[in-house]
């Protein structure tokens, strides 16, 4: 599999989501400044990482959203390519329009440091397929604006087509119908909250995330 994630100015967990996906694959991935305004040829999986792009002036994701390299990733995943945006991969991932919805400010307006629990409500996905529907895991979260919000008809349709993917199952951000990661129409855009890149080996404490990476690869491989 060949893998890109995409960095920004104010990206920081880069590296992590890296080393996640050379982990798991076996094979490091591309690292596509947001400059760039091609993928490298044969990408297969879209990494965008969590962090504070362009210091979330204006909004969180909103400058990233409009960096040259945002072109090639709407153009990949109108061709199918998965793209998983994580924290402020989510946020960019609503900004440009790949997802719908938008990522507030969290409703305690405190940020939020710490393992919460999901709820698996779409286990037919490309990037849920290891998990069982209904099975609660622990993934943490570090963000300020992940308070997801969209109006009540998106949601309802969110819902009614099972594109909810994640679901906190305790109040962690005043989160819309606890919702912490939301699919595209086609099922090949992810975006959340959760780092489960931060959970994929023992010594993490624990390797509830480690499951998104292995779906990914046996869809893509």
């Amino acid at each position: 599999m060949q893998a890109a994630v995409i960095v920004f100015p104010g990206s920081n967990c880069d590296r992590d989501l890296a080393v996640a996906i050379r982990d798991v694959t076996g094979k490091a991935p591309a690292m596509v400044w947001h400059r760039e305004s091609e993928l490298p040829a044969g990408t297969d999986l879209i990494a965008i990482p969590g962090g504070f792009s362009y210091g979330d002036y204006l909004r969180s994701g909103a400058m990233a959203a409009r960096s040259p390299i945002m072109k090639a990733v709407v153009e990949a995943a109108g061709k199918g390519v998965p793209v998983l945006g994580i924290c402020n991969g989510f946020q960019v991932l609503t900004e440009t329009g790949l997802l719908p919805g938008a990522l507030m400010r969290n409703a305690g307006l405190h940020f939020v440091c710490r393992t919460v629990g999901l709820k698996v409500e779409n286990s037919q996905s490309i990037f849920t397929a290891r998990y069982q529907s209904g099975e609660q895991i622990g993934i943490p979260v570090a963000h300020h604006d992940g308070n997801f919000q969209a109006d009540a008809e998106t949601l309802d349709r969110l819902e009614g087509d099972g594109r909810v993917a994640f679901r906190y199952t305790e109040q962690v951000n005043g989160s819309a119908r606890d919702i912490a990661g939301v699919l595209n129409a086609q099922g090949n855009v992810l975006g959340m909250m959760p780092h489960p890149e931060r959970v994929i080996e023992n010594a993490h404490g624990s390797t509830d995330g480690r499951r998104l990476f292995e779906g990914l690869l046996e869809a893509v491989a």
